[in-house]
C-alpha cells in the first residue's frame, strides 16, 4: 500500500470511529444513592467542616448537618448494602402453575375454639327478656349463666327446603282492573248517599230513644245571650238648607225592598263597628 492509499483511508476510519455510539453501564446512567456525610468525605472549605473533636455521628443529625453550596442537603439516613431488595417479598406457596395444573388444593377451614367465638347478644337479650329480667345487673348474671355463643357453621345448609306447590306463582300480585261500569253508573255516589241516609237515620233514633228529665230553666246568662239590646236611632245630621230636600237617587227596586234592608240594617247595628255601624262585626 503507497503512502497516497493510507493518508486517503485514515479520515474514513476517523469518521467511522466518531460515528460509534457511546455505551454506558448501568452505574454510569443510574448512581448509586448518596450514603450519608462521614469525617473522611468532609475537606477543607465545605460548609460542614468544623474545628476539634469530630464523630462520623455529627454527620448524621440532620439539625446539625449544613446543605452544601449546589447539592441537595444530606438526608443523614444509612442505607442498606448493595445487595439490599427494596420492597415486600411474597413467597409463593401454592406451587405456582404446574402444582394448580396437577391438582386442586381445597382450603380446610381450622377449628375455632369456643373461646373464640364471639357472644350472640341479641339471643341473650331475647332470653333475658323472656325469664323477666331487665336491670344490667340481672342481665350481666344472666350472661354469665347463659353464655352463648354464635356458631361458626353455617345452618343454611343443613335446612330443608320447604315444599312449594308445582302451580306457585312467585312475585307480587297485579292490581286489580278498574270498575269502569261502577264509574260510569256512578255506583261509589250511590253508596255514599246510602251510607249518609243510614247514618242520618241511626242519629235520629238516637234523638228519640234519650230520654227528657224534665224542662231546662232558664239562667240570667242564657236570657242576656238571647237579649238583643235596644239600638238608639240617632238622626242623621244635615245641613239646614238641606234638611227638606229628598233624595235624587234610589236604588231600590220598590219601597218594600227599601224597607226591608233598612229594618235589617237597624237589627245588626248592634254588633258592627263604625260611626255609622257600617264596618265590621264584633263577633267571631
Amino acid at each position: 500500500m503507497s503512502e497516497a492509499e493510507s493518508s486517503r483511508k485514515e479520515p474514513a476510519l476517523r469518521k467511522m470511529k466518531k460515528k460509534e455510539p457511546v455505551r454506558r453501564t448501568v452505574s454510569q446512567i443510574c448512581p448509586p444513592p448518596r450514603r450519608p456525610l462521614t469525617v473522611a468525605d468532609i475537606h477543607p472549605g465545605m460548609e460542614n467542616q468544623r474545628l476539634g473533636v469530630v464523630r462520623d455521628s455529627m454527620f448524621q443529625n440532620p439539625l446539625i448537618v449544613k446543605a452544601e453550596l449546589g447539592k441537595p442537603r444530606e438526608r443523614s439516613c444509612s442505607l442498606p448494602g448493595v445487595d439490599f431488595n427494596y420492597g415486600l417479598y411474597i413467597r409463593g406457596l401454592d406451587g405456582g402453575v404446574p402444582e394448580a395444573i396437577g391438582h386442586w388444593n381445597v382450603y380446610r377451614q381450622q377449628p375455632t375454639c369456643p373461646q373464640e367465638l364471639t357472644r350472640n347478644y341479641i339471643a341473650m337479650n331475647r332470653g333475658a327478656v323472656k325469664a323477666g329480667l331487665v336491670t344490667a345487673r340481672e342481665n350481666i348474671l344472666y350472661r354469665r349463666l347463659n353464655d352463648i355463643r354464635i356458631s361458626d357453621q353455617d345452618d343454611r345448609r343443613h335446612k330443608e327446603l320447604p315444599t312449594v306447590p308445582p302451580n306457585m306463582t312467585f312475585g307480587i300480585r297485579a292490581r286489580p282492573s278498574t270498575p269502569f261500569f261502577d264509574l260510569l253508573q256512578h255506583r261509589y255516589q250511590q253508596l255514599w248517599v246510602q251510607e249518609q241516609k243510614a247514618a242520618q237515620k241511626a242519629i235520629k233514633l238516637e234523638k228519640k230513644q234519650k230520654v227528657v228529665l224534665g224542662k231546662l230553666c232558664e239562667t240570667r246568662s242564657s236570657l242576656l245571650r238571647k237579649h238583643k239590646p235596644p239600638v238608639k236611632l240617632d238622626a242623621l245630621w244635615h245641613l239646614p238648607q238641606f234638611q227638606k230636600v229628598g233624595a235624587h237617587l234610589d236604588t231600590f227596586a220598590t219601597e218594600a225592598d227599601r224597607r226591608r234592608a233598612f229594618k235589617a240594617h237597624r237589627e245588626e247595628r248592634a254588633v258592627r263597628q263604625g260611626t255609622l255601624r257600617m264596618g265590621n262585626y264584633t263577633h267571631p
